[in-house]
């Protein structure tokens, strides 16, 4: 009976340390509370600070913004072509990226047409690559629960065309590395 209360309390108490507002800045001397913009601004931040850690470079496009009641999801759709036999070389660099930013994996999707990785950040951003439909990687991060507030559309540029939300074709940008159906092999 003990050890149940004891379980049910630390339960409830990760709830509710789960559901407060992600600190963010000092102001006064005191942790600044995170609204659902700021969150979604280091949600922008995770996602270019990724993308820029890829070479050759990637082509992509915004895909939606979800807000929650105390959440937002931004996400990314991977406009360059990657073959299936690229697909664990684009997971592997984004990994090792994330590892190297202090990020945890927390899985690993081996799938030959559908491969993922699943990392969380240190302060509780989640983080996923995901292969899905004809090949197309989405990026995706998921904030914690922070204090509600409007969310604006992101502000970085899409390196292509600017798609209008629910009109992202599959993969159209060609790459000799990235689309590479077969090793390439020096002469």
């Amino acid at each position: 009976m003990r050890l149940t209360r004891a379980i049910l309390s630390v339960a409830i108490g990760v709830l509710v340390v789960g559901c407060e507002a992600t600190e963010g800045s000092v102001k006064d001397g005191r942790p600044a509370v995170m609204n659902m913009q700021e969150a979604a601004d280091r949600a922008d931040d995770m996602l270019d600070a990724t993308i820029a850690a890829v070479v050759p470079e990637l082509h992509w496009a915004h895909h939606n913004t979800t807000a929650g009641s105390c959440d937002v999801s931004r996400r990314r759709k991977i406009m360059t072509v990657v073959s299936a036999e690229r697909r664990g070389n684009l997971l592997g660099v984004v990994e090792r990226y994330w590892t190297k930013s202090g990020f945890a994996i927390t899985a690993v999707r081996k799938s030959k047409d559908r491969p993922a990785v699943f990392a969380v950040s240190r302060d509780g951003f989640g983080i996923s690559l995901i292969f899905g439909y004809a090949g197309q990687a989405t990026l995706e991060v998921a904030t914690p629960c922070v204090q509600k507030s409007t969310v604006a559309p992101p502000k970085s540029p899409p390196n292509g065309p600017a798609y209008p939300l629910g009109q992202i074709p599959t993969p159209n940008v060609r790459s000799a590395f990235w689309s590479a159906e077969a090793p390439l092999t020096r002469p």
